[in-house]
C-alpha cells in the first residue's frame, strides 16, 4: 500500500467538505496496513450547521466521534447501503478508521461481515476490549491521536487469513480494472465459482460482488460529474460498462439522491 489515497471518491461536494472541517487522511502503523485504507481524522468549529454527504465505500469503519457537549461515541460502522449524512454543528472531532475491504474480517472472525452490513453499533459490541475514546480523541497533537489508533489496533492482533487476502485482492481488482464488468468475469478471474464467490464477498468484505461493481461505477460518475460539469453521460455510461445511459443516470439517481443534471451545477 503506498500511502493514503488521495482520491474524493465517494464525499458530495468535497471543496464545501473541506471549506467546512479540517480533514486529513493518515496511515497506519505498518503492521495494520495490510488490512485498513487509512485513517480519517475531522476537526471543526462551525458558526452555522453543516450536513455532509457521502456514498459509501464497500469499506466498515471503526469510528471515535466528540460531537458538543455530547457523550463521546465509539462505532462500528458496517458498510452503507445507502447515501450516508451527518449533521455538523458548533466543535467537534472524529477519528476514523477505514478498513480495506474484506479486511475487517481479521479483526472479528466469528462472525461473516455480512452481519454488520447497514448497522452501527457501540464498538465495545464488536471488540474485547472496548475501544478507549478518550485516549484517541483527547490528544490536541493529531500524531498522538494516530499513535492511540495503531496501539488500540494492534493489540486487537488480527490474524492472517488467506480468505481475507484473496477478497481484498478481488476487491482491488474491481476498483482498478474497469473491464471487469460482471460478476463471472470477475468469478473467472478469482478462480472460483459464481457461487464460491458471493460466499467469500459475504463473509469477507459484506456485500455482494455485483453490489462492489456498481458502487465503485457511481463513485466514478461522482468524481466525474464533480470535476467536469460538461461530462458526456452517454459517453462515460458506455466505459463503466452500462448497457445505456439511462441505467447509469438511475442507479446515479439512487444513490446520490438526484439526477446528473441536478447534481452537475453544484
Amino acid at each position: 500500500m503506498a500511502g493514503p489515497r488521495r482520491d474524493t471518491r465517494g464525499i458530495v461536494d468535497a471543496p464545501e467538505l473541506f471549506a467546512q472541517v479540517r480533514f486529513r487522511r493518515r496511515e497506519p502503523a505498518a503492521g495494520l496496513r495490510p488490512y485498513l485504507e487509512h485513517y480519517w481524522l475531522i476537526d471543526w468549529d462551525l458558526s452555522q450547521p453543516y450536513a455532509s454527504h457521502l456514498v459509501p465505500h464497500p469499506s466498515v469503519n471503526l469510528v471515535f466521534q466528540r460531537y458538543g457537549h455530547e457523550a463521546d461515541l465509539v462505532e462500528v460502522s458496517g458498510i452503507g447501503l445507502e447515501l450516508f449524512t451527518q449533521k455538523l454543528e458548533g466543535r467537534g472531532r472524529v477519528c476514523g478508521v477505514q478498513f480495506r475491504p474484506g479486511g475487517f474480517r481479521p479483526f472479528a472472525p466469528d462472525l461473516p461481515v455480512a452481519r454488520w452490513t447497514g448497522r452501527r453499533l457501540p464498538a465495545d459490541e464488536v471488540f474485547a476490549p472496548p475501544a478507549p475514546p478518550s485516549a484517541v480523541l483527547d490528544p490536541a497533537d493529531e500524531d498522538a491521536r494516530v499513535a492511540a489508533l495503531d496501539a488500540y489496533l494492534l493489540a486487537l492482533a488480527p490474524r492472517p487469513d488467506p480468505q481475507a487476502e484473496r477478497a481484498m485482492a478481488l476487491v482491488d481488482l474491481v476498483r482498478t480494472d474497469r473491464t471487469v464488468r460482471r460478476v463471472d468475469e470477475l468469478a473467472r478471474v478469482g478462480g472460483l465459482s459464481r457461487r464460491s464467490l458471493q460466499r467469500l464477498f459475504s463473509t469477507y468484505v459484506g456485500v455482494g460482488p455485483k453490489w462492489v461493481i456498481l458502487r465503485y461505477r457511481i463513485h466514478e460518475a461522482l468524481e466525474r460529474a464533480e470535476s467536469d460539469p460538461g461530462v458526456d453521460w452517454a459517453a462515460l455510461a458506455a466505459e463503466l460498462g452500462y448497457s445505456d445511459q439511462a441505467h447509469l443516470i438511475r442507479d446515479f439517481t439512487a444513490t446520490v439522491g438526484v439526477s446528473p443534471t441536478a447534481f452537475a451545477p453544484r
